[in-house]
Parts: structure tokens; C-alpha cells; sequence
């Protein structure tokens, strides 16, 4: 399983034609890294029009997530049979097909359906982008590159929620995947002018179907008993108990088969080496933990605090700022700290912001809650570059895409299962909270006495009355629940220290640049 490495065969770009090439490449980052935040702030717009519960609208999110996982292990094959600008254009001509799809969809399902088919060709080309960067620069300015190529990926998830709720409100939710349209056409133009003559050579390679189907297969049944799991209650329903066995039985099999086979489509002994599982745990459970949470503050914000998409989204965005100004501070100097203390301090400060949203209520208001965002982005820029020296540390030159192209795979998918498994638990504590808070509206309580008799003089019916106590409690079981998946996640911060903490990695020194290009 391998990102694609830079092409060799050609000297660096020179002059205009290299700073168009950065420009065309970091136009296709943004639209491809955008596509998994904008969606986000856009959720309850999204399920209320086409009348499916904002819990069912999380698959426009996990759909993506887990399809763009399962494409990165192709990345290396089709390269390899098809050349790395060929199969790059393709995959943002495909991607801009996609999101007119999407654009279009009539229903959930067909939404889901072409999101799904959006993740997959989109699969390819954040790796793709990094190798044609980097062979566009001379190695003295690797760093430079994949320094203005993180900034691009962290500039997107900015705009994301900025965007989308500004889409949301003003045009309709459909402009939030149209608008993919005339960026991606612009960039597959200019990287086919700029690159097309320094196409990457062909061979024709064995491909791990059966492998790569048992993927598909356990990954696949896994998400969608995530997704489903709550509507279905579980364990109690059949389809639920059948997903969880395929699940189970197809990544026993997987495991069985990628370990015999002569030419993997993921190459799992990577996990015998300490550096490489303990930062792909971290780097994994971190970003799920995230992930989750990016995606529950939104949707708190909107269906109980009444916020509009768009300030939901101004609520969101600053979380790049200081990731932005620190990100390239922290890959220059990564080769002179242990990245172990700076990986540690970004589970702190990930552990202080959750901390700090545990702690919200009903009268939280903008500031209060923009806060924690702000400080979240110093946590960003200590998470993704530290990690991956780490994961990457000790490994050789050769075998670097391929645990890069693993880790972010895994990364990916913990992503779309945090997600799930947030909204899930926030759902069931919001349950358990609301049958709490009911039990205490009777006749013996002095304060539900009094309110029920003041809206009662107001000229609310007893229903009435009733109903407007009903959307109380639920606004604060819902926050009651939010601040408990804050208050665990929080825990689970400070939990995955002693994780990194078991790794061994050798100084960086130089390996900033490939440690930038293994994080996103």
C-alpha cells in the first residue's frame, strides 16, 4: 500500500512553471481537503431537506471518509499502471463529475451513494499531489514544498465551515459540492498543461484483488453497523448482529490472507515495528477523537443552541489559525526535539479544549464557546508533523510510502468511525439525561409547579405548557450529553501519552519534509 513517490526521472521545475505547478497541485489539495469539512456545519440543512434524521445525515460524512480510505491502497497500483499525471488528472476530473452528482442527488441514498463514489476517485490525489510537488522542487527545497502543501491543508478546513455555512444559509446546500466544479476544472487543466510531458513510467503489476475486496468487505460492514447501530438498537436487530459477524469475519480472513500473500495491497508487518503501531494508534485515535468532535459541535450549535449554519461555521474556523502560523515553525525545527514532548503537549492541550467545552451550558455564549477553538489550532500544529516522525522513524527510504499510505489509511477510517461512534453515544447520554430531567416534573416539584402555572396564566393549554417544558428538557439533555462525549474524549487525550511515550524514534534530522508528506 504506497503513496506515490516523486517522479525521478525529471530535473525540477523552474521559474513560473513551478510556482503554476504549486498553485495548480494546492488548488486540488484544497478542493479534495475542503470536501471533508464543508459538509459538516451543512448537516441539519441537508437531512431536513430531504426529511432524514441529522443522525442519518452523519453518512455524508462517513461515506466519503471510509471510501477515501478503502482508494488509497490503489493509489500505488494505478500509478504504476497508468502514470502518476494521467491517473491525477483523472482523479479530479472524476472528483468534479462526483460533486455535480452530489449537487444533484434527489434523495439520502443516492446522496450517500455519490459521496461515497466522490471519496473513492478522490482517493488518489493528496498522495499523487505530494510526489508531483516534491519532483517540481530541488531536494534542498523539499521542505519549502511540503510546506506550502501543508498550509493548503490547513487552510481548508478554515474555510470549510465558513463556506458551507455561508452556502447553507444564502444559496442551498447543493453549491457546497458545485462549487468543486470550476476549481477542479481549473486545476486538472493546469496540471495537465504544466505536467503532462513528465509523465511517470508504466508497468504492468500483479494487484491483490482478494485482498483488496476483504477490505472492502470488513471496512465496509464495519461503517455501516456504526451508522446503523442506533436506529436499529444494536445488538437486538438481526441486520445489526449479521453486519458485526461479516465485520469480524472478514477482517479475520484479511488479516489471514495480507500476511501470506507475496504482494499485499497493505503490508501489515509494518506493525511489527514499535515506532510504526504506537504512532499510528496515537496519530489514529487522536484524529477520531477529533474527527467526532468537529463534527457533534455543529450539530449541537444548530439543533439546541439555534444557531444559523453560518455562525456555527465562524464558530469552527479559527481552529486553523495557529495551526497555520506554527505548522511550518514546527516542521523546520522537528529535527532538534524529541518529537515524543511535542506530541504530548498537543494531547494537553486536545485534553484542555474538551475540558473546557465539557463545561458549557444553555447560556454559553459566541465568545465562550470561539475560545477552545482558537486554542485547538496550537494542538493541530503539534499533532500531525511530530506523529509521523515518529511512525516513520527507523523505517527504510523505500518502505516510507507505503506506512505513510498505511497510516493514513488508518487515520482515515478512525475518522469516519469517531464520527459515528460520537453521535451515537451523545444520542444515548441525551437519552439517559432526558429520562432523568423528566422524572423530576411532577406535582412534588415546587419550581416545574410554578412554571407550568405561569405559562397556564399566559394562556398556554396544559399540552402546550407541557410541550414548551419538553423542549427545555431536551435542549439541556442534549448539552448534558454533549458535555459528556467532551469530558470522555478529553480523558482519552491524556490516556494516549503513555502510547507515544512507547516508541523509540531516532533524531529527525532531515526527515521533515517526508514526515510533512506522511501526515495529511
Amino acid at each position: 500500500m504506497a503513496t506515490s513517490p516523486p517522479v525521478a526521472s525529471y530535473g525540477p521545475l523552474q521559474g513560473s512553471a513551478r510556482l503554476w505547478g504549486t498553485l495548480a497541485l494546492s488548488l486540488a489539495t484544497f478542493m479534495n481537503v475542503l470536501d471533508s469539512s464543508i459538509a459538516n456545519v451543512s448537516l441539519p440543512a441537508i437531512a431536513g431537506d430531504l426529511g432524514v434524521s441529522t443522525n442519518q445525515g452523519t453518512w455524508v460524512i462517513t461515506s466519503f471518509g471510509v471510501a477515501n480510505a478503502i482508494a488509497l491502497p490503489l493509489t500505488g497500483w494505478l500509478s504504476e499502471r497508468f502514470g502518476q499525471v494521467r491517473l491525477f488528472v483523472t482523479s479530479v476530473l472524476l472528483f468534479v463529475l462526483t460533486s455535480w452528482l452530489c449537487g444533484l442527488a434527489p434523495n439520502m441514498t443516492m446522496l450517500i451513494v455519490f459521496r461515497a463514489m466522490q471519496g473513492f476517485v478522490a482517493g488518489p490525489m493528496i498522495p499523487l499531489s505530494q510526489g508531483l510537488l516534491l519532483s517540481s522542487y530541488p531536494p534542498a527545497l523539499a521542505g519549502l514544498a511540503m510546506g506550502l502543501w501543508a498550509i493548503t491543508t490547513l487552510v481548508a478546513p478554515v474555510m470549510g465551515p465558513l463556506l458551507g455555512g455561508w452556502i447553507t444559509d444564502n444559496v442551498s446546500w447543493s453549491w457546497i459540492f458545485y462549487i468543486n466544479i470550476p476549481i477542479g476544472l481549473l486545476s486538472a487543466f493546469m496540471v495537465w498543461t504544466i505536467y503532462h510531458k513528465r509523465e511517470s513510467a508504466t508497468h504492468k503489476l500483479p494487484i491483490d484483488s482478494v485482498g483488496l475486496g476483504l477490505l472492502v468487505l470488513w471496512v465496509g460492514a464495519l461503517q455501516i453497523m456504526l451508522d446503523k447501530g442506533k436506529e436499529l438498537d444494536w445488538f437486538h436487530s438481526p441486520e445489526v448482529v449479521a453486519l458485526g459477524v461479516v465485520a469480524l469475519v472478514g477482517f479475520c480472513f484479511f488479516m489471514v490472507w495480507e500476511l501470506t500473500e507475496e504482494h499485499p495491497v497493505v503490508d501489515l508487518r509494518l506493525f511489527t515495528r514499535r515506532n510504526f503501531w504506537s504512532g499510528t494508534l496515537a496519530i489514529s485515535v487522536g484524529y477520531g477523537l477529533f474527527f467526532g468532535n468537529v463534527v457533534l459541535l455543529p450539530l449541537w450549535l444548530q439543533q439546541f443552541m439555534g444557531y444559523p449554519s453560518i455562525d456555527a461555521g465562524m464558530l469552527l474556523a479559527p481552529v486553523g489559525l495557529f495551526a497555520i502560523i506554527l505548522s511550518p515553525i514546527v516542521g523546520k525545527n522537528i529535527g532538534r526535539v524529541d518529537p515524543r514532548h511535542l506530541a504530548s503537549i498537543a494531547f494537553i492541550v486536545f485534553a484542555l479544549v474538551l475540558w473546557m467545552r465539557s463545561n458549557f451550558n444553555t447560556q454559553a455564549d459566541f465568545d465562550t464557546i470561539l475560545i477552545p477553538t482558537l486554542i485547538q489550532g496550537i494542538g493541530m500544529s503539534l499533532f500531525f508533523i511530530p506523529l509521523s516522525v515518529i511512525l516513520l522513524s527507523g523505517i527504510a527510504p523505500h518502505k516510507i510510502p507505503a506506512a505513510s499510505g498505511l497510516s493514513s489509511f488508518v487515520r482515515i477510517v478512525a475518522g469516519s468511525f469517531g464520527t459515528s461512534i460520537a453521535t451515537t453515544i451523545w444520542q444515548d447520554r441525551a437519552a439517559m439525561h432526558h429520562a432523568q430531567l423528566a422524572e423530576s416534573i411532577n406535582a412534588g416539584n415546587l419550581t416545574a409547579t410554578q412554571v407550568l402555572s405561569g405559562m397556564a396564566g399566559a394562556g398556554f393549554t396544559p399540552e402546550q405548557a407541557l410541550a414548551q417544558v419538553n423542549r427545555l428538557v431536551d435542549q439541556q439533555a442534549y448539552m448534558l450529553g454533549v458535555n459528556d462525549v467532551f469530558y470522555a474524549s478529553a480523558l482519552i487525550y491524556l490516556l494516549l501519552i503513555p502510547v507515544v511515550w512507547l516508541s523509540r524514534p531516532k533524531p529527525a534530522g532531515a526527515g521533515g519534509a517526508d514526515a510533512a508528506a506522511g501526515a495529511h
